[in-house]
């Protein structure tokens, strides 16, 4: 089995994510799950490239939620209101289980019972992509000001870990990369993460402009540009007998 690490020393490319899963897998042809889709972003890259695949969106967040059942160009997308540790599907009837970001937002307690359910809908040898921002970065220095993510995003990789260990799953690759981020102005990362409707963050006026002064340390001409450290366990569901 691959060695899996929290943490790696280099990133040998920046790109957007799509490039890392469409190397890593092959989604024609599908059905696949996506888990906590949030504004359906990388649920309609996913849908409408490709021939023929099947996508069940799934997501906790209502306003989200009932913003995505609004789209009516996404006809092989169901968008459903669940979280992963109650997947609504049935028995070995997905392909492939993607999360972007997202295993970390699941509450603690419910991380090892999503990872069961990721394994009880997958078919024998579907593959799970589990998407998880490492912790580092001037994006996240300005971010856990108001939200520190450590304690989370290191509880789900050492669920993913365990999931491993416990010999659900084998892992197939783990893959360090790059994603650019890009605000217009403080006014967007305001609206876009402080204000998101999935999360409920309160800052006073003082914390609110050491995050704004923080923020803006990153502005250019044309806006702010953040390099953001990531991290994917590509996953492969093993049989009960091993």
């Amino acid at each position: 089995m691959k060695h899996m690490m929290l943490m790696s020393d280099s990133y040998d490319i920046t790109c957007h994510e799509s490039e890392v899963y469409n190397r890593l897998l092959s989604l024609d042809n599908k059905h696949i799950l996506e888990l906590g889709c949030g504004r359906a972003e990388k649920t309609r890259d996913i849908a409408t490239t490709g021939i023929n695949r099947q996508i069940t969106a799934t997501e906790v967040d209502t306003v989200a939620h009932q913003a995505n059942l609004q789209l009516t160009d996404l006809p092989n997308v169901s968008f459903i209101l669940s979280g992963a540790q109650e997947i609504p599907l049935d028995d070995e009837s997905v392909d492939i289980v993607m999360m972007f970001k997202s295993l970390h937002h699941v509450p603690e307690k419910f991380m090892q019972a999503s990872l069961g359910e990721i394994w009880r809908v997958l078919r024998p040898g579907g593959l799970a992509y589990i998407s998880e921002p490492v912790f580092a970065g001037e994006f996240n220095d300005v971010l856990r000001l108001f939200n520190d993510e450590q304690t989370v995003r290191e509880a789900a990789f050492r669920a993913v870990k365990k999931s491993v260990d416990d010999g659900r799953f084998s892992l197939v690759e783990e893959v360090f990369f790059n994603t650019p981020g890009y605000y217009r102005n403080f006014a967007e990362f305001e609206h876009r993460i402080i204000n998101a409707t999935h999360s409920e963050y309160v800052l006073d006026a003082n914390l609110h402009q050491q995050v704004k002064q923080l923020f803006e340390r990153n502005m250019q001409a044309d806006g702010a540009h953040f390099i953001n450290p990531q991290r994917v366990d590509l996953l492969k569901k093993r049989a009960r007998n091993g």
